[in-house]
């Protein structure tokens, strides 16, 4: 008979009980919960099961020593008693992880490193040989945890953590680990569920992971049936005796298991979640028994064929207020699929942000703290019946809920200015441009008009502004603006603008990667409304780029800091012979390509040059007829050789561009540092006459400040 042993399961806060229980199923003694663990006891063969089967646990250690150890001495010293040789085979490498609190010793590395010098100092003392270090991919992990100066070595039977199944080969942004996903699951109660041959469905899929842990445990199969490997293979004691037989097992329960799947489906808006899905279920053994499909929240629907089950999603929740708030239409939507199409179902909604979730209008039946490694996140559990709807779940059909005194405001000041700009916008063929820019300043947003869509800018709230004051104001912008322009919540894009520097103003701002077409006369051109914190569109300078179209026929054109090169474009379609655009991102250059494709451009004749425009500028010998400079107002970017300041270093950069022009050229140089001063004196070669009032377009009159803009010609 196999002896007991002590043994440590680990795993995300909040998970310890299902942990626990778990254990339990498997036969473990002596059970005893701790922060992110579970103390128990077993045999070896135990320990095996656990790391096979467990859906919850990370790690399952195998203590090997307990002492004192308040000084770096004593650590090594009680280290030195711990038999390593049986533990370790000859030319094996291992690895040390070491966890303090509340210790003499604070450093972990140094803790970690004392106990790696007793492993080799040991071994090379009682079997000759010094065996290797390998943090990456060692034949053996220990773990030191040193609590209160009482230290516990043990070793690591896992391994890699046993949320890393090895069936996720393409992964999304910031996916759910397995074992989440898996406790999550089972606090929603999908045991019962898919016993009873109830559905699954998850609206926001991302690369699987609900799925695929639905389907192991719907179909019985081991989590850890598709690892490569375990930390005890290489183990000294490991007993491959004990190990052969379980295995066996695991794979004859598979295969009964998978004759008994339910309905499971994954639905995601990226084309690039569901290509990962569905590798990654094809990688568990699924091939096409899940169901993965390209589809919005909006358009959410109940599967063909499924019955009443479990709706679980881990919807983005945001950790900035505009980015919470522009999640808002997003869980209202969801709370509208569910209570039209679920009826009879239950929910799970695993959230960052539970407040965001009363926009779902249910009522959660039970709530559980949860941590997403060091994020508290709540699991929301609903049963979609009517008795848990209110809000507008309760008002009759086609009615909607009524503005607030603030909200039905702003939706009059939008009205009234879409009644005159959209008039002035429609005659003069403008697809693009701004409705409204804190007309209000109680209602401090910028709203922009691209086409069918609108993209909303939210300035960022003085710090004398309560923050749930100014998050109210945006809850009521938010709803007035489908009611006042009659667009549907989804073609509304929200951003919070704050101060920028240096580079940030090109930062990535999200990751749908969705381009909308927009024309500007017979320019065609890709914003995208999500992703960044511009466009790809400066609005400001439409009459900017209608100058600089009609100043283009037959000349050479250069565009310094290009961005998505809408410029070039006008230039082009406005008869430039040759252009050049310049900018150092690779982002932006790839971007105003494929706007050069859309409009027919060749890249031949119209150069696309990915480099430091202050370095490219000095090192140029070409000439130009026509230059359009536009840089940052600050930039301290790693791709430059130093900062810039447009308000430092204008004089310098004005001087080499102008360098630049044939006779009779023409540099149109502007910027939106809205305290810059132009020193014309500095510049006695220049010609510079400001045309700041005449490229101001109509729709930014009531903000002539946005940017300053000058015509330049050399003298002589």
């Amino acid at each position: 008979m196999l002896p007991l042993q002590s043994f440590f399961a680990t795993a995300p806060l909040g998970v310890e009980p299902l942990l626990a229980e778990e254990l339990r199923s498997f036969g473990a003694l002596s059970l005893r919960e701790t922060r992110a663990g579970v103390y128990f006891s077993g045999t070896i063969e135990l320990a095996y099961r656990v790391c096979l089967w467990s859906h919850l646990a990370s790690r399952v250690f195998l203590p090997l020593a307990e002492y004192d150890a308040t000084t770096p001495q004593e650590l090594y010293e009680g280290a030195r008693n711990i038999p390593w040789s049986e533990h370790l085979d000859s030319g094996a490498t291992f690895a040390v992880d070491a966890t303090i609190t509340s210790s003499e010793i604070t450093h972990s590395r140094f803790a970690a490193l004392k106990i790696k010098d007793a492993i080799v100092d040991v071994l090379r003392e009682e079997r000759g040989f010094r065996p290797d270090v390998d943090v990456e991919k060692p034949d053996l992990r220990f773990n030191l945890y040193l609590r209160r100066d009482r230290a516990i070595v043990s070793l690591d039977l896992s391994g890699e953590s046993l949320h890393k199944r090895g069936y996720r080969h393409e992964t999304v942004l910031a996916p759910l680990k397995e074992n989440l996903a898996a406790a999550i699951l089972l606090r929603a109660g999908w045991v019962k569920i898919a016993a009873d041959g109830g559905s699954l469905i998850d609206p926001m899929c991302g690369s699987g992971t609900f799925v695929i842990e639905a389907a192991l445990i719907a179909a019985d199969i081991a989590p850890g049936l598709y690892r490569e490997d375990f930390g005890f293979k290489r183990w000294r004691g490991h007993d491959d005796a004990l190990w052969r037989p379980l295995l066996a097992e695991a794979r004859q329960r598979r295969e009964v298991g998978m004759a008994h799947l339910p309905l499971l489906c994954g639905f995601d808006s990226a084309v690039g979640a569901i290509r990962a899905a569905r590798i990654n279920a094809d990688a568990a053994g699924f091939g096409g028994k899940l169901r993965f499909e390209r589809r919005d929240v909006e358009s959410l629907v109940r599967t063909p064929g499924s019955m009443a089950g479990l709706v679980v999603v881990n919807p983005p929740y945001g950790e900035r207020l505009g980015e919470k708030n522009q999640l808002t239409p997003l869980y209202g939507a969801l709370g509208a699929r569910l209570r039209s199409e679920f009826v009879g179902w239950k929910a799970a909604i695993f959230t960052g942000n539970p407040d965001l979730a009363r926009a779902m209008e249910i009522r959660p039946v039970k709530q559980n703290t949860l941590f997403n490694g060091a994020l508290e996140c709540r699991l929301l559990l609903f049963l979609i019946e009517n008795e848990y709807f209110y809000g507008a779940a309760t008002r009759p059909p086609g009615v909607e809920k009524p503005l607030s005194a603030g909200a039905e405001m702003f939706a009059n000041r939008l009205r009234k200015n879409l009644k005159s700009l959209g008039k002035w916008a429609r005659s003069q063929g403008i697809e693009c441009y701004r409705l409204y820019d804190a007309d209000m300043p109680e209602y401090a947003v910028a709203v922009d008009i691209y086409g069918t869509a609108v993209h909303v800018q939210e300035y960022e709230a003085p710090k004398t502004i309560d923050e749930e004051q100014a998050r109210l104001r945006l809850v009521e912008i938010l709803a007035a603006l489908p009611v006042a322009l009659q667009v549907p919540r989804d073609k509304i894009a929200l951003k919070v603008r704050k101060k920028q520097k240096g580079a940030a103003q090109y930062e990535k701002f999200g990751a749908e990667g969705r381009m909308l077409e927009v024309r500007e006369g017979k320019a065609r051109l890709l914003v995208n409304l999500t992703d960044y914190l511009d466009t790809g569109l400066f609005l400001d300078h439409r009459d900017t780029r209608q100058l600089l179209h009609d100043l283009a026929p037959g000349k050479e054109f250069l565009n310094l800091f290009c961005y998505t090169g809408a410029v070039t474009v006008q230039a082009a379609l406005g008869g430039a012979r040759r252009s050049v655009s310049v900018d150092m991102s690779a982002t932006y250059i790839k971007w105003a390509e494929r706007n050069f494709v859309l409009n027919g451009m060749s890249t031949s004749t119209h150069e696309l040059v990915q480099a430091d425009c202050l370095t490219w500028v000095k090192e140029t010998r070409r000439k130009f007829d026509l230059i359009f400079l536009d840089p940052p107002t600050f930039s301290n970017s790693k791709s430059m050789r130093a900062t810039f300041d447009v308000q430092r270093d204008y004089v310098p950069l004005l001087r080499s561009t102008g360098r630049l022009l044939n006779p009779g050229g023409v540099l149109i140089f502007s910027n939106n540092n809205r305290r810059f001063k132009m020193d014309a004196d500095a510049l006695p070669e220049l010609e510079i006459v400001d045309i700041t009032a005449k490229t101001i377009p109509r729709d930014f009159a009531r903000n002539p400040r946005i940017h300053n803009c000058w015509q330049i010609t050399r003298k002589g």
